[in-house]
C-alpha cells in the first residue's frame, strides 16, 4: 500500500513540515513568562518553613507536624515530596486541618510573596529593656 508517501518524499515538503513543527513547538516558549499568582483560601497564613524530618517541620522557627496525606505544592503548582525540602527555609502559605496539623502548603513565587498575608511577622513585640531609671537616686514620677 502506497499511501501519501508521493507528497513527503518532495525536500520542499518536508522542510514545510519541519519549519511548521519548530514553529508550534517554540510558540509557548516564546515571550517573557510570568507566573500566575494562585488563589489562596483566606485561612492560609504565611510562614518560613524548613522541613526538619518528615513530617516534623518548623514554621517561623516553631515546632510544627504535616497531616498524614498532607500536600506541599511547589511554585509552578505541581506536588513536592516534603523529604526534598529537608533544611531549606521557604516562604509559604500554609492552611492547618482541625487538629492543628499542616495540611496545605504552597510553596511562593516571587508575585506571591510580594502579596500581604496574615501570618508573617517578621518584627517581635519583645522589649529587652529595664523600666527602671538608669540612675536609681533619681527621683521617680508618682502618679
Amino acid at each position: 500500500m502506497n499511501r501519501c508517501l508521493a507528497a513527503l518524499s518532495t525536500p520542499s515538503s518536508l522542510a514545510r513540515m519541519l519549519a511548521a513543527a519548530l514553529a508550534l513547538s517554540a510558540a509557548p516558549w516564546s515571550g517573557a513568562q510570568t507566573q500566575p499568582v494562585r488563589n489562596f483560601p483566606d485561612s492560609a497564613l504565611r510562614a518560613k518553613m524548613v522541613v526538619v524530618q518528615p513530617p516534623e517541620i518548623k514554621l517561623n522557627g516553631e515546632p510544627a507536624r504535616l497531616s498524614p496525606g498532607s500536600r506541599i505544592r511547589g511554585q509552578n503548582n505541581t506536588i513536592i515530596l516534603s523529604g526534598t525540602l529537608v533544611g531549606q527555609e521557604v516562604l509559604v502559605n500554609y492552611v492547618r486541618d482541625s487538629l492543628g496539623l499542616v495540611h496545605d502548603v504552597w510553596v511562593l513565587n516571587p508575585a506571591e510573596a510580594a502579596e500581604k498575608r496574615a501570618g508573617a511577622a517578621t518584627e517581635r513585640n519583645f522589649r529587652f529593656s529595664s523600666e527602671t531609671p538608669a540612675n536609681p537616686d533619681a527621683p521617680t514620677r508618682a502618679n
